[in-house]
C-alpha cells in the first residue's frame, strides 16, 4: 500500500537518510523500483524548487527531507508521513504530522509512521500533552569535569576551569519499527503480545484504608523490559467478583479462591494454565492500556488429596532409616 501513496519522510540527519537507503534516486518498494528524491540543507535552491514542484505535481511520489520541510511546507496530496527523528517540541511534532492532514480531492486518510516515539512522547496531535514550565525551585543541572573535577553547569561544552572539551552528546536514534500508538485522540489500537513469563502478587492500593479489599496483580512479561498488568478482584463483590471468578475458571479447575492471598498462593504454585498471548487495547489520549483477551494453554487437572504423598512414597527407595541413622 505504501507504493500507492505520495510519501514525505522527515529524517533527523543526513546520516539517518543515508542509513535508511533513501538518499539515492532509485530504491526498491514492494518489488518495484521507484524514484526517490532527498532534500538536504545544502541542496541548491534551484534543485530544491525543481524537486518540490515535481512532488506537488505527483510526478515524484517519494520525498525525503532532512530538517528542511518540517514547517511551512504545503502539499495537500501527501497521504503518508514517516517521522525518522524524535523531537522534544510538541509544536514541531504537530507541524510535521499536520502536513499529511490537509484535504485534497480523492484523499481519504493519511498514514503516519512514527519511528521517533513522538506520539508516545507528546500524545495525539489533536490533544497534545503540553507540560507546564517549571517554577525554577529545583537545583540547576550540573556535571563534573573528568579532568579537573570542577562542578560546572551541564550546558558547558568546554570546561571554564581547565579547558577540557566534552564529547558531543549522543543523538537519540529512531526505532526500527514505527509506533503503533494512535495519532488522533480516541483512536483505538489493539496489539497482540507473546507472553514470556507471568508473575503474581497481592496488591494493596496505595493510600487506601487497611480494610480495603486487596487485588491480585498479574504481570505479563512481553519483551525486554516490557510488562503489561491487570488486576483481578477476588475480594470484591458484584460484577468485579463475578469477573474474577470467570477469569479463574478459564485457567483452572481448582475451586475459585475467596481471598487474594489464597489466589496468589495457588497461582504461584502452578494451579493456573499458562498464558501464551495477550491482546492489549489502547486509546490515544488515555493514560492506561487494557488487556482485552488472553490465549490460554492447557488447563491442568486438579490433584486429589494424598497424590503427592503417594508419588513421594513411590519415588523413595530402600528401607526407612531410624532417627539415629539419618545422615545429617
Amino acid at each position: 500500500m505504501v507504493d500507492e501513496r505520495n510519501v514525505d519522510r522527515t529524517a533527523g540527519s543526513n546520516e539517518t537518510a543515508r542509513n535508511g537507503s533513501i538518499s539515492g534516486t532509485r530504491c526498491g518498494v514492494a518489488g518495484r523500483v521507484v524514484e526517490v528524491a532527498c532534500i538536504f540543507g545544502h541542496t541548491p535552491d534551484a534543485e530544491r524548487d525543481r524537486i518540490i514542484a515535481r512532488f506537488k505535481k505527483g510526478a515524484l511520489r517519494y520525498l525525503v527531507n532532512v530538517a528542511v520541510l518540517t514547517t511551512g511546507f504545503d502539499a495537500p496530496q501527501v497521504d503518508c508521513v514517516a517521522l525518522l527523528r524524535p523531537t522534544l517540541s510538541p509544536g514541531l511534532y504537530y507541524q510535521m504530522v499536520g502536513r499529511g492532514f490537509r484535504l485534497a480531492p480523492g484523499k481519504q486518510d493519511c498514514l503516519v509512521l512514527d519511528f521517533g516515539g513522538n506520539v508516545l512522547r507528546h500524545g495525539p496531535v489533536d490533544a497534545l500533552a503540553i507540560k507546564e514550565p517549571g517554577k525554577g525551585e529545583g537545583q540547576a543541572p550540573a556535571k563534573e569535569c573528568p579532568q579537573c573535577q570542577a562542578v560546572i553547569a551541564a550546558g558547558f561544552a568546554v570546561c571554564p576551569q581547565c579547558g577540557f572539551v566534552f564529547p558531543p552528546p549522543e543523538r537519540e536514534k529512531h526505532e526500527r519499527e514505527a509506533s503503533a500508538a494512535g495519532v488522533l485522540s480516541g483512536q483505538v489500537t489493539t496489539t497482540v503480545h507473546r507472553v514470556r513469563a507471568v508473575s503474581y502478587a497481592v496488591h494493596h492500593k496505595h493510600g487506601a484504608a487497611p480494610e480495603t479489599p486487596t487485588t491480585l496483580r498479574v504481570e505479563y512479561a512481553v519483551g525486554l523490559g516490557q510488562v503489561r498488568k491487570e488486576w483481578v478482584c477476588f475480594e470484591h463483590t458484584g460484577y468485579a467478583r463475578g469477573k474474577a471468578e470467570a477469569w479463574w475458571r478459564s485457567r483452572s479447575r481448582v475451586p475459585v479462591p475467596t481471598t487474594t492471598a489464597e489466589a496468589c498462593r495457588l497461582a504461584c504454585a502452578g494451579a493456573l494454565a499458562p498464558t501464551t498471548c495477550i491482546t492489549v487495547r489502547s486509546v490515544a489520549g488515555e493514560d492506561f492500556e487494557r488487556i482485552i483477551d488472553h490465549a490460554i494453554g492447557p488447563i491442568l487437572e486438579p490433584r486429589e488429596p494424598g497424590e503427592d504423598c503417594e508419588e513421594l512414597a513411590a519415588v523413595s527407595s530402600g528401607p526407612a532409616l531410624p532417627d539415629d541413622g539419618i545422615p545429617f
